[in-house]
């Protein structure tokens, strides 16, 4: 039987034959000690594509949000995000638990922030209130479909945060997809932020980790940070290799990725579960409330075919394109979908 088209998450693509080759030729060290010059080379490479002093490589993408939470939010303040925001919906309630953070939510609006609405939010110290420290947006918005937030809503957020004392920080799991859509560069959106992080593992096809961006200062008590989380890492010039590898060739080619994405939704579009004016980037959302098949009954028949989809809820679904897709494998989903979303 032939693999199946596995369109669950850009975070199952697996490393390429050359990138593994640049992984077993990786020069390594004991990163404890600041000895892995693959690891320093892959920080310093990212920093200096966002515009920022430094940068720190951990094993997962909630780790890096945390780390970065807590360089900007201390135990018992607060902060504000998205309802749909990753870091309170996905991460098991990891800014309470791990650094004592309260958070308040807007209501789920992805790339469409009101800015003045979140600046009317901000609680200042005093009058008994939990003052808010910091803000975080998601660049690009997962439960949305993969939205671009627009870079004068970023600047006007900066200006915000700036005005009021407070930290902003973008969780850049796949802020290159926005880099692509839009064509804002890197630097350009670094310097909107105190903290970054990004993902090396989804879009970008490294098999683990992810980066906090910040100034040297942060850095160095992100290491800290993340020492006590568990994730200080011996010899991970190996994994470092894979992720310098897929920021020199796996950015330019999230184009494919974006043109695979818009070619399914105008697919599926007849079925009307999905809107393609809103695909901009690698993810077709499924709104599954006028479809034959709710969420679990669409991934049990589509998994018997050969195609895996993401079920996120009981009417709501997730196709994401990524560089495991073929042309191919998009035409087989296309004819397994379509039926099961129209019958």
């Amino acid at each position: 039987m032939s693999r199946p088209v596995d369109l669950r998450s850009d975070t199952v693509t697996r490393p390429t034959p050359a990138m593994r080759e640049a992984m077993a030729q990786a020069e390594v060290g004991d990163d404890v000690y600041g000895e892995d010059p693959s690891l320093g080379a892959l920080e310093a490479a990212a920093a200096i594509r966002f515009g920022q002093e430094a940068a720190l490589f951990t094993p997962s993408g909630v780790m890096a949000n945390q780390i970065a939470l807590q360089l900007l939010v201390s135990p018992g303040q607060e902060l504000l995000c998205d309802a749909d925001a990753h870091v309170v919906t996905y991460e098991g309630g990891a800014a309470a638990v791990h650094g004592g953070i309260s958070t308040r939510t807007w209501q789920p609006a992805g790339a469409a922030i009101d800015v003045a609405a979140v600046a009317g939010m901000i609680r200042p110290d005093g009058f008994h209130a939990v003052p808010t420290a910091a803000i975080a947006v998601e660049q690009t918005h997962n439960r949305s479909g993969g939205t671009v937030i627009p870079f004068d809503t970023l600047r006007a957020l900066r200006v915000v945060t700036e005005e009021h004392g407070v930290g902003l920080h973008c969780d850049g799991a796949r802020i290159w997809h926005a880099h692509i859509a839009d064509g804002v560069p890197l630097a350009d959106y670094g310097q909107q932020f105190d903290t970054l992080s990004v993902c090396l593992s989804k879009g970008l096809g490294a098999p683990v980790g992810s980066l906090v961006i910040s100034s040297a200062e942060r850095i160095a008590r992100a290491r800290t940070i993340r020492a006590r989380m568990g994730g200080a890492m011996r010899q991970a010039g190996v994994l470092a290799a894979a992720g310098q590898y897929a920021l020199e060739h796996h950015v330019a080619r999230l184009a494919d990725d974006h043109d695979r994405a818009a070619r399914l939704a105008a697919a599926l579009a007849p079925s009307g579960v999905v809107d393609p004016a809103a695909v901009r980037t690698n993810i077709v959302a499924l709104d599954l409330t006028k479809a034959p098949l709710d969420g679990p009954s669409l991934g049990a028949a589509a998994r018997e075919q050969g195609v895996l989809v993401s079920v996120l809820g009981p009417r709501f679904g997730r196709l994401v394109t990524h560089l495991d897709v073929t042309d191919a494998d998009l035409d087989r989903a296309i004819d397994v979908l379509l039926p099961l979303l129209t019958r």
